[in-house]
């Protein structure tokens, strides 16, 4: 609606070089997009950066973990498990976090725990759909697979609607969080291998 109201601006612009009278047009349609603007104040927005901590945490470090746990152990259950208590540890730990770093900079206009719910909240859907499809699967490789897709597509919502609701570009940080947390797993499926060929070990 507020690029709607920013479009027609535009428009009645250009129409007042030679109609004077669409001046009070635009300062109309310039009032509503004002408006339009002052209407976005949902509780998701004041809490953006926990989310943003708590989802962009879980996407690295999850995606890192689960490609090195799918090489070195090979079994979609082991790695189901081992992923499930890696994240539950994991989303506590930032919940926690996020709660003393809120409180210790005195908040401001977000409240420590709320703060701490949203991270640890965003964690923990995030973590749950990685790991949903070593849940129904067996092999290995296809569920590391579907996991990167998943990992794409939450990237790709969560950036396109703060894009939309900040009135951000889309496609350059949409493009920085894929490539973050991709190659954080392509980095970390190495490491895996090499320390299951340095330990020599087999499941």
């Amino acid at each position: 609606m507020e690029r709607g109201e920013e479009k027609a601006q535009i428009t009645y612009e250009k129409i007042s070089k030679t109609i004077p009278d669409a001046k009070d047009i635009v300062e109309d349609e310039d009032e509503h997009e004002r408006q339009l603007l002052d209407l976005i104040d949902e509780e998701r927005l004041r809490y953006v950066g926990s989310m943003v901590l708590g989802l962009n945490d879980a996407l690295v470090e999850l995606t890192g973990a689960l490609a090195g746990f799918t090489l070195a152990l090979q079994n979609t259950r082991v790695v189901a498990m081992t992923g499930l208590i890696t994240g539950v540890a994991a989303s506590l730990s930032m919940a926690t976090s996020e709660y003393l770093s809120t409180k210790s900079e005195g908040g401001g206009s977000q409240k420590p725990l709320r703060a701490a719910v949203y991270t640890g909240f965003a964690y923990v859907l995030t973590f749950l759909l990685l790991i949903f499809p070593y849940l129904i699967l067996a092999n290995a490789y296809a569920c590391l697979g579907l996991t990167m897709l998943d990992a794409l597509l939450i990237i790709f919502l969560f950036t396109y609607y703060i894009s939309v609701a900040k009135d951000l570009p889309f496609g350059r940080r949409f493009l920085e969080m894929a490539l973050i947390s991709l190659g954080v797993a392509g980095l970390t499926f190495a490491i895996g291998f090499l320390i299951r060929a340095f330990l020599n070990v087999e499941i």
